[in-house]
């Protein structure tokens, strides 16, 4: 599919008036990984960037017909849908932040791989392996819950579970592991 000869306006129409999924795909194919790359930077989570992807995309497929050319170009108005969806994830976001600490790591590691290649399949495992990299420069029991969660894919609970110490304990050690990673790869980036 050639982005070049792609008629947003028109796709958009036709989702609009004619449910047209044929459409849809095509518009879904052109956005998706635009959203995705601001969901990695705003969100901080791939996992989270393809919740906006689905999000706004689904939304974009739902109210289709509030789209009226007249006022703007599609683009910004899927761009404002994206937005407006990205925002209600902060929101929750923020609400449950104490459980999010767990993703504070992945922005700074994600630069180099996001950067480089925004649609790099590989990505997830360039990322493991740079945090990989860093994880000697913590002490013990902070690399444990480190490498618990980004390596493991543990949940905070789990940890906490099986190491036998309380979930404040935990969320402490990763808290701290993870702003100290923080600082050692920032202070490497602005050596390069």
């Amino acid at each position: 599919m050639e982005t070049a000869n792609l008629d947003l306006t028109a796709l958009l129409l036709q989702v609009a008036t004619q449910r047209s999924k044929a459409a849809y795909s095509q518009l879904f194919h052109y956005f998706a990984p635009r959203i995705r790359h601001y969901g990695l930077r705003h969100l901080r989570s791939e996992a989270r960037a393809m919740e906006l992807v689905q999000e706004t995309l689904l939304a974009v497929w739902q109210k289709a017909a509030l789209y009226h050319p007249e006022k703007g170009a599609p683009t910004t108005w899927i761009y404002t849908v994206m937005r407006n969806q990205c925002f209600d994830m902060l929101r929750r976001q923020q609400v449950s932040k104490e459980d999010l600490v767990a993703e504070d790591i992945w922005p700074v590691l994600e630069y180099q791989a996001v950067e480089d290649d925004k649609n790099d399949p590989g990505e997830n495992e360039i990322l493991t392996r740079q945090l990989a990299h860093y994880l000697h420069l913590l002490p013990a029991a902070q690399q444990e819950v480190v490498r618990s969660v980004y390596l493991q894919d543990q949940t905070l609970q789990e940890i906490a579970d099986r190491l036998q110490i309380p979930l404040g304990t935990i969320k402490s050690r990763l808290r701290l592991g993870l702003a100290k990673l923080r600082e050692q790869i920032e202070q490497e980036h602005e050596h390069d």
